[in-house]
């Protein structure tokens, strides 16, 4: 099972790389990272870098697509080459997936309309504009479209994403390879769940 995962400048880093982490340990699953050109990606913090070992043009039918999300998303919504690659990937794709605002991209190149989709909270609205239905849940599954909520949702995508193309025990030994055990600290990783005045202080930090 090939999975591509597509950089592009202003990625946010847990985006590409949880599900990275959760699929590169699977069975039987290799994981490249992919970019217009083969190189170095920075993250949104201006301080991790990703090396695309491949460009689009060398991966043209993955198994998998995840598409990240970040800041960067939305300087890439008219970026044809990244659009062109998805669309042209989606033909062949078992699964075309995305993390956060990489359901934007998803819409952009015309995979969302009359889908059930997600992205981040601040940003749901916005799949009305390509035509999808905005779900509010942390991953939503659309047939062979599985797109996952803000950043560390990814894991779960993946780990869903897993069961589906495996089993459930196969996903459930991964998950507990990488002790993803989830005991935040803090009851307010949703705005229905967040204290007042809390969502704004949140949108500060990503805008």
């Amino acid at each position: 099972m090939h999975v591509v995962i597509p950089l592009y400048p202003r990625f946010t880093a847990l985006d590409a790389v949880g599900p990275y982490t959760v699929l590169a340990f699977a069975p039987g699953f290799t994981v490249t990272f992919a970019a217009e050109r083969p190189g170095p990606v920075t993250d949104d913090r201006g301080s991790l870098t990703l090396t695309a070992t491949a460009s689009y043009a060398d991966v043209p039918a993955p198994d998998v697509v995840v598409v990240p999300g970040g800041p960067g998303t939305l300087d890439v919504l008219e970026d044809e080459a990244l659009l062109g690659w998805i669309r042209q990937a989606h033909e062949h794709t078992r699964w075309t997936t995305s993390v956060c605002s990489g359901s934007l991209l998803l819409g952009a190149a015309g995979l969302l309309k009359g889908a059930r989709a997600t992205t981040h909270w601040a940003l749901l609205d916005w799949l009305k504009n390509v035509g999808a239905e905005p779900v509010a849940e942390r991953v939503v599954e659309h047939g062979r479209i599985v797109t996952a909520a803000g950043v560390s949702a990814g894991i779960d995508m993946a780990l869903t994403l897993l069961a589906r193309a495996s089993d459930a025990t196969t996903a459930q030994s991964v998950q507990l390879a990488i002790e993803y055990d989830p005991q935040p600290p803090f009851a307010c990783g949703s705005p229905r769940t967040a204290p007042e005045g809390l969502v704004e202080r949140a949108l500060a930090i990503i805008t």
